[in-house]
């Protein structure tokens, strides 16, 4: 390691729970070639478990920037932002990295002792971000969302860009719990947006397929929509059950000992990626190219329709048309998922 080269680095990545996902194999990376290189992680409180499971990381400083602009005054008077403006602060930083690319991230960048790297004007998300960092880099886009955050690293940190397969780093990390008697499916429906849903239908479908079949079958649910689809779905058969609700670890240990899962396009199918569990993500209005799941295990479906992916949060076709979903049929589900577990 170069006498001059950092060695304690503070990550700037908020959200979501796939992009935080998505930041973890540059960590890797880095710790290959600077062994005892560490990082510090502001991140939303909802996802600040999740870059405690990596060996790099050293301390976690979760923000909620959300529920701060929605209550101004409260979070002035709680002393909440004046005592996360001293986290950021308590340390001097041997490099900042927006990983994040936009204003937000770059303005929080701000609050922290150090030197600024993130994207250039033409890489960036929000272009207007690279005005606040001491140095950008040139990232190309089009590439997958994981390749492009392991670029940025190998830039700001002066080594190669690996071409090796992303590690997440999970791997020393302990996920316990009991190991069900039968086979375990999970079925991640949730997404934020409408048009990635595959129809509630579908799943109950797909669910009776899997307990004739003789699989446990979980479903989770994160907000009230998601729970009464979550009741519909495992209302088909006692093999079929709801999670309660848990913390993101109690959904990485469901997920660790499941022989599948089949999810659509939503952060926890990537926490299964990140986990190595076998799985068939479907994707509707998105590119998995882009930011599909990567990783070992892996097997996308992408629907075949004239108009996907789309990138639109809601579908603008007439409700009696066909859409997107009709080129993902259960059977065709059904059949790649077997395919899955077959090879694994």
């Amino acid at each position: 390691m170069p006498i001059n080269a950092p060695k304690q680095i503070l990550i700037i990545k908020l959200s979501s729970l796939g992009d935080v996902i998505h930041t973890l194999p540059a960590l890797t990376d880095a710790k290959k070639h600077h062994p005892d290189i560490t990082f510090d992680w502001v991140v939303e409180d909802a996802f600040s478990e999740i870059p405690t499971w990596h060996p790099a990381v050293s301390e976690v400083i979760p923000a909620n920037l959300r529920s701060w602009r929605k209550n101004l005054w409260r979070t002035w008077r709680s002393h909440q932002w004046q005592n996360f403006k001293a986290m950021m602060q308590s340390t001097y930083y041997d490099q900042i990295i927006d990983a994040q690319g936009l204003l937000k991230s770059s303005l929080i960048a701000r609050y922290a002792n150090g030197q600024r790297y993130g994207l250039d004007y033409q890489s960036a998300r929000e272009p207007v971000a690279a005005f606040f960092y001491h140095q950008r880099f040139a990232v190309a886009k089009g590439q997958h969302a994981i390749t492009r955050t392991r670029s940025l690293f190998a830039q700001a940190l002066d080594y190669p860009l690996p071409d090796t397969p992303p590690e997440y780093g999970l791997s020393s990390y302990s996920f316990t719990t009991l190991m069900p008697k039968r086979p375990t499916l999970v079925f991640l429906h949730g997404t934020t947006w409408a048009s990635k849903h595959w129809p509630d239908r579908n799943w109950v479908a797909l669910a009776k397929r899997a307990a004739k079949a003789g699989f446990r079958v979980r479903v989770p649910w994160g907000n009230e929509a998601e729970r009464r689809r979550a009741e519909k779905i495992a209302d088909v058969h006692e093999q079929v059950t709801r999670m309660g609700a848990s913390n993101l670890q109690g959904l990485a240990a469901e997920l660790s000992t499941a022989v599948a899962v089949v999810g659509v396009d939503t952060g926890l199918a990537h926490l299964a990626a990140a986990l190595n569990v076998p799985s068939l993500t479907l994707y509707t209005s998105t590119n998995p190219g882009l930011t599909g799941t990567l990783g070992k295990n892996q097997l996308h479906l992408q629907a075949d329709f004239p108009c996907a992916p789309c990138f639109q949060r809601n579908c603008h076709l007439p409700q009696d048309a066909k859409t997107c979903y009709d080129s993902l049929p259960v059977d065709k589900v059904w059949d790649k998922l077997m395919d899955t577990i077959a090879q694994h």
